[in-house]
């Protein structure tokens, strides 16, 4: 099998690592994290440094590429540029459960975490370094941008768009043709019935704009 790192040493992380184990496409050599120790382990899996040290991890143990296993979508994002950057020829794989249900013609980019119990229906496309958590739903003809992360329990109707870096929150029901813009949260439970502009956190039942946030506002746990 083909050696990656895992980006990320944390609670989401352990998640992916479990994935891509239940995968068997992928050997994980190890674990980045700018803020662990070299001391510290996820399961069996140590920490062999920062994304500074990726250049050097890749030919000393033949990495082929990485996931990057980061919650925050901006923080994803801005390693994955940076990341890119220094290492012109690295890969990006996907992790895929075993259980989730792809439907017809639906497309997946590089970078994207798909978890346990998810259903993608038909022609929907999940964009570059998405994470489509836990037992969530995307519907039909559904678009959703690079790294946006759709929370455990959440149901997103047909043929909807969910914009650059957004956030679904858990439990989140969007209903048919709903657009979302680029960098909005939803918060956890909302009902989205109406169109939600960019930059935007909304939540309730229905769902309505609290206020607008930038671009790399912290909103886990954060609302």
């Amino acid at each position: 099998m083909k050696k990656i790192l895992v980006i990320g040493a944390s609670g989401h992380s352990k998640v992916v690592i479990d994935v891509l184990e239940l995968q068997k496409k992928y050997e994980i050599a190890g674990l980045i994290d700018s803020f662990k120790s070299k001391m510290h382990f996820i399961y069996n899996y140590k920490v062999l440094g920062t994304e500074k040290d990726i250049s050097k991890l890749i030919k000393a143990h033949n990495i082929y590429g990485c996931i990057i296993a980061i919650g925050d979508n901006f923080t994803r994002m801005r390693l994955f540029k940076d990341i890119s950057l220094h290492n012109k020829n690295i890969k990006f794989v996907t992790a895929m459960h075993p259980s989730a249900v792809i439907g017809k013609n639906v497309k997946i980019g590089a970078g994207s975490s798909i978890m346990a119990g998810v259903i993608i229906n038909s022609d929907a496309q999940i964009g570059e370094h998405c994470i489509i958590n836990t037992n969530s739903s995307v519907g039909h003809d559904t678009k959703i941008e690079n790294f946006s992360s759709i929370a455990p329990g959440v149901t997103i109707g047909g043929q909807n768009k969910i914009g650059h870096c957004s956030a679904i929150s858990l439990g989140a029901n969007i209903i048919e043709n709903i657009t979302i813009g680029k960098h909005c949260v939803i918060g956890a439970g909302a009902l989205v019935n109406k169109n939600i502009g960019a930059n935007k956190v909304a939540y309730g039942c229905p769902a309505k704009v609290i206020r607008t946030r930038k671009d790399d506002d912290k909103y886990l746990n954060n609302f």
